[in-house]
C-alpha cells in the first residue's frame, strides 16, 4: 500500500504527533528507511517506510496531531498519482430508508454558496449519503480538518439527540452566562492579564494526566506505610560497590537493591504481582519493574524485565542505562511497556514520604522516601540513632486487601533489614 499510515508504537497510543519529516517530498525512500520522527505518549520514535518509492505527498505537516490509522504521507511510483484513502474502519450499519438519520446542526466550516464543498474521503461521502448526514455540518478531524468516516458515524448517533441538547442549551444560557461573568471577574482578580505564561502541556504530559486521572477514578486505591530501618542496608551497600570498584565494575544505587528486594518479594509472594482485566484478576507469571524517571517532558516509566532473576549488578546497568535514555526520549516502546508493579523514589530530593498514584494496568506502585537518621530505644534500655527509611504502598483494593498489602511490606522490610538475603 502507498499509504503511510500514524502507527501504533506503544500500547497505550491513542494518537502521535509528527515531530519532523527527514524526507522531502520528490525524495525516493527505500523500505525500512526512517520517513520521520513521531512523538508518542512514551517517546520520540522513529518511523520507517513500509515500501520502496518515492515520498509523493506529506499529509501531516510537523506538528501536527493525527489518530493511529490515519493516513500521513503517500509514497508512490513518482507519478504523482496516488490519493489518500479513507481509514480503515468496519462497514457502516445501513440506514433505514424511511427514517434517514437529520443532520447535526453546526457552524459549517465551508457553504455550498462559496463554490466549495469540505474536504472529505470518497467512503466519508458515500457513508454521508447513506445516512443523509450533511457534510457541510460536519467538522473533520482528519489531517488538514479532512471529514473521515468516523467523523460522519459521530454525526449520525448525535443527529436525534440535536435537538433536545439545543433545548437545554438554551435553557441553561442565562445560567452559565452569569456564571461565566462571576468567574470572570474572580480570575480577573485573582490573575491579572499578562501576569503568567502558558505552557502546552507535552504529549507524555497530557497521556499521563488522562491515564492517572482514571486511574485514581476507576481503582480504589488503599494507602500502607511501613518504617524500615536501612542502617544495615547502607553499610552493606558500601562494601559491595568496594568490592565492585576493586573489580573495576560499576557501583549499585540504593535503588537498585530496592528494586532487587521488591522483586525477590514478588517471587516469594506473588499477591501482588496482579493486574484486573474484564472482571478478572491476572496473577502474572513474570516480575516486570518500571521504575519511574523524571525527564523534562514529563515523568516515564521504563521497564526491568525479569527482575527477580537479575543480579543487583545487572538491574543497576540497566537501570542507569534506561534512565539515560528516557530522559533523552530514546526508549523503544517495548521498553517502557508490560511493567507488573512500580517503584518510585523521590528520597533523593529530601521527601520523606509520600503516596503514589497506580500505573494502570498494575494493581500497586511503591512510593520511597529519603532514610532519615532518628533514635531507636532498645531492649535494654539503651538509645541509638538509625537510618529509618519510609516506604508507602499504594494498592488497588479490588485486587489486593489490606492483609495481602500488609504482608507484602512486612516480607519487603524483613529482607531490606537483612541485606545479605538480597543478593543470596
Amino acid at each position: 500500500m502507498p499509504e503511510i499510515t500514524m502507527p501504533r508504537l506503544s500500547d497505550t497510543m491513542e494518537d502521535g504527533v509528527v515531530s519532523a519529516w527527514l524526507k522531502q517530498v520528490g525524495d525516493p525512500v527505500a523500505r525500512g528507511e526512517v520517513l520521520a520522527e513521531i512523538e508518542t505518549d512514551k517517546a520520540l520514535m522513529e518511523l520507517e517506510a513500509y515500501d520502496d518509492g518515492v515520498l509523493e505527498l506529506i499529509i501531516a505537516e510537523p506538528g501536527t496531531r493525527v489518530p493511529i490509522g490515519e493516513a500521513i504521507a503517500i509514497v508512490g511510483d513518482g507519478s504523482g498519482s496516488q490519493q489518500p484513502s479513507a481509514p480503515k474502519a468496519a462497514p457502516a450499519p445501513a440506514a433505514e430508508p424511511e427514517k434517514p438519520a437529520p443532520a447535526v446542526e453546526s457552524a459549517p466550516a465551508v457553504t455550498e454558496t462559496d463554490g466549495r464543498r469540505p474536504k472529505s474521503s470518497p467512503l466519508a461521502r458515500r457513508v454521508a449519503a447513506e445516512l443523509g448526514v450533511d457534510l457541510q455540518a460536519v467538522t473533520g478531524t482528519g489531517p488538514g480538518g479532512r471529514i473521515t468516516r468516523q467523523d460522519v458515524d459521530r454525526a449520525a448517533e448525535k443527529a436525534p439527540a440535536a435537538r433536545k441538547d439545543e433545548q437545554a442549551a438554551a435553557a441553561r444560557k442565562d445560567e452559565q452566562a452569569a456564571e461565566t461573568t462571576a468567574n470572570t471577574a474572580k480570575t480577573e482578580s485573582r490573575t491579572p492579564a499578562g501576569d503568567y505564561d502558558e505552557i502546552p502541556l507535552t504529549t507524555i504530559q497530557q497521556v499521563s494526566a488522562k491515564r492517572l486521572t482514571e486511574s485514581k477514578q476507576q481503582a480504589p486505591h488503599i494507602y500502607l506505610t511501613i518504617a524500615i530501618d536501612v542502617t544495615d542496608l547502607l553499610a552493606f551497600r558500601g562494601q559491595l560497590n568496594e568490592t565492585l570498584a576493586a573489580a573495576g565494575k560499576s557501583k549499585v544505587s540504593v535503588n537498585d537493591l530496592l528494586v532487587k528486594a521488591a522483586a525477590t518479594t514478588l517471587r516469594t509472594d506473588p499477591a501482588v504481582n496482579v493486574s484486573v482485566a474484564d472482571g478478572k484478576l491476572l496473577r502474572h507469571h513474570g516480575i516486570h519493574l518500571g521504575v519511574a524517571v523524571a525527564t523534562p517532558a514529563g515523568l516515564l516509566v521504563p521497564v526491568i524485565r525479569d527482575a527477580d532473576r537479575k543480579s543487583v549488578s545487572e538491574i543497576a546497568a540497566e537501570s542507569r542505562d534506561k534512565a539515560e535514555r528516557a530522559r533523552e526520549r530514546k526508549l523503544r516502546g517495548d521498553e517502557m511497556s508490560g511493567g507488573t508493579f512500580t517503584l518510585s523514589n523521590l528520597g533523593m530530593f529530601g521527601i520523606e514520604q509520600f503516596t503514589a498514584v497506580i500505573n494502570p494496568p498494575e494493581s500497586a506502585i511503591l512510593a520511597i522516601g529519603a532514610a532519615q537518621d532518628e533514635l531507636r530505644l532498645l531492649d535494654d534500655g539503651a538509645v541509638i540513632a538509625r537510618k529509618i527509611l519510609r516506604v508507602t504502598l499504594s494498592a488497588d483494593h479490588r485486587a489486593i486487601d489490606g492483609a495481602v498489602a500488609a504482608r507484602f511490606l512486612q516480607q519487603f522490610k524483613d529482607l531490606l533489614e537483612s541485606p545479605l538475603r538480597i543478593v543470596a
